[in-house]
């Protein structure tokens, strides 16, 4: 039991999601993330073997298989009187639904730039999320092993693309085969960086940091003054780290580094440690489950993470990850109070309480019983399809947290099984992926095929491995006669009138919201024309 109290445990409590274009590095960044915390006794990718040489965070069959990312995954550990809740999300842009739903969860992200690639199309995209949500980011700038642009270059495309202050706080010396450390601006002080000896399967240990004024000895003819001469050019040119500046969202840190040579790590982890923030105060209504006689009306209030009452919202829905047991986790990020096993909570938009006696402490697929938690913590809560993205969760049941949104698919395509004898599994099946979000399900008015949509080519994919995998259902995918899905809403006469016109393009989606088909977007624009009262929505919340 902690003797601190709910807020100060709160308080040393660093909730962040690590954010990038694929191959940038993100997973291998994990991995010695969680080696520098102490977390494992070796990286996945490095310095074990067999089946342990896979990345600990990427746990699913497919993406061993692959070597990318599927599917977002929580690492808990602590290290430094601090609790670290590390959110590792995809990177592929078809998984871009996860990772926002996943960054609504964290409050700090930390940005993986390759340094020889710069700022990619999908870190812009999730770039926007973050400015969209108000999360400050802390850039680490990967892959310094390798011949990287001019380090001034990308900190000027920091600067013009993301409208962000770039503050470096440590400046590389060279890159590649010439990369001889790393210089902390403003103290001068060296971080030598140590080669991988050609033949060693071991990486070489990297020497203790020193005044940079007695590491010549590191540096080759000339090199030592071009260092010197770029910290002086830095120092005066870049603004000093502002960290008020930075929780606004103006300015970023730069932090540089290999994570696959564990070189600069412990400095992202210090940075994280110390300048990421603590649990924030959420905004929220008061507000009795829907059919509630004689309710009182909804209130707008602030949810301290110092509070008694336990509150927070299920951002995650992750089926399977242990698929002897055929368990249902749902990923609750805690808001706020203090949390015992056994507790009972509320949902607020069913009314249903819950007892919460096995709750479950992250570390990829790995888990260990959570005991207690607190405000910025994210706990799995098993269950049996009571709990879905975007509901809240609370003591009371009062309190409700914006939902999460579903964003209308790009993809539509028909799915069968090719077994006539195993429909009714299909059903279960889909629904079942529908409810962690991993794609969407339409069921039309009339016909028998189910339509599912999807954000890329990649997650049908995904969807017909998991499918095979997990529920032994050999499926094909077919291409649907639409192209576009739109939740319609509006005033229950209108909604009938336009229903009864297109009946034939009617579906609803898995919490039953009324969903038109279009055979293309023009149609879309038509039928929006000659129905003004009814909306066409691309999102809908959920939850």
């Amino acid at each position: 039991m902690s003797k601190l109290t709910i807020a100060d445990e709160a308080a040393r409590r660093r909730t962040f999601a690590i954010i990038a274009h694929p191959d940038a590095g993100k997973t291998t960044l994990t991995e010695h993330i969680l080696l520098a915390g102490g977390a494992v006794r070796a990286a996945g990718a490095v310095k074990a073997r067999g089946d342990n040489r896979r990345a600990r965070s990427d746990w699913m069959k497919i993406e061993k298989e692959r070597g990318i990312s599927v599917t977002a995954s929580v690492m808990t550990f602590e290290h430094d009187g601090k609790m670290f809740n590390l959110l590792d999300t995809p990177g592929h842009e078809d998984f871009s639904e996860d990772t926002y739903r996943t960054l609504t969860a964290a409050d700090c992200a930390i940005m993986v730039l390759d340094a020889a690639k710069g700022i990619e199309p999908q870190t812009l995209k999730l770039f926007e999320v973050c400015r969209l949500r108000n999360i400050p980011i802390i850039t680490f700038i990967n892959k310094l092993d390798r011949e990287a642009q001019d380090p001034m270059a990308l900190l000027d495309e920091v600067a013009s693309r993301l409208q962000l202050d770039p503050a470096p706080i440590w400046w590389p010396a060279g890159s590649g085969n010439r990369l001889r450390g790393l210089v902390e601006v403003g103290t001068g002080r060296f971080q030598p960086y140590a080669k991988k000896i050609a033949g060693s399967k071991e990486d070489a240990e990297h020497p203790d940091a020193l005044p940079l004024t007695d590491a010549a000895q590191y540096f080759e003819q000339g090199e030592y003054e071009e260092t010197a001469e770029a910290l002086e050019l830095v120092e005066a040119g870049y603004p000093t780290f502002d960290r008020q500046s930075f929780l606004e969202g103006h300015m970023t840190p730069i932090l540089w580094g290999s994570a696959l040579r564990h070189f600069g790590i412990e400095y992202l982890l210090r940075a994280i440690g110390e300048w990421a923030p603590a649990p924030k105060v959420m905004a929220a209504r008061k507000e009795a489950p829907p059919e509630t006689r004689n309710a009182p009306a909804p209130e707008a209030i602030e949810v301290e993470p110092g509070q008694n009452e336990v509150t927070g919202f299920v951002f995650k829905v992750q089926a399977n990850m242990d698929p002897n047991h055929r368990d249902r986790i749902a990923m609750f990020r805690m808001a706020s109070g203090s949390f015992k096993r056994g507790m009972k909570l509320k949902v607020q938009n069913t009314g249903k309480q819950l007892s919460v006696n096995a709750p479950i402490m992250f570390f990829a697929s790995d888990r260990e019983l959570a005991e207690e938690a607190y405000a910025g913590d994210v706990i799995g809560i098993p269950n049996h399809g009571v709990l879905r993205v975007g509901d809240s969760l609370s003591e009371s049941g009062l309190v409700r947290f914006a939902g999460l949104p579903n964003f209308a698919p790009e993809i539509l395509q028909r799915v069968r099984v090719k077994d006539p004898l195993k429909a009714k599994h299909l059903k279960k099946a889909l629904e079942g992926l529908a409810e962690e979000g991993v794609t969407q399900l339409f069921r039309p008015e009339i016909g028998a095929d189910f339509i599912v949509g999807a954000v890329g080519q990649l997650q049908f994919e995904v969807m017909a491995d998991r499918l095979g995998a997990e529920y032994n259902l050999d499926v094909i995918f077919e291409p649907s006669p639409y192209a576009e899905a739109r939740w319609v809403g509006g005033a229950s006469a209108d909604l009938e009138d336009f229903a009864g016109k297109y009946r034939p393009q009617m579906a609803f989606d898995i919490d039953q919201n009324p969903v038109f088909l279009a055979k293309s977007s023009w149609e879309t624009g038509y039928v929006s024309e000659r129905f003004p009262k009814v909306t066409f929505s691309k999102t809908l919340e959920r939850g």
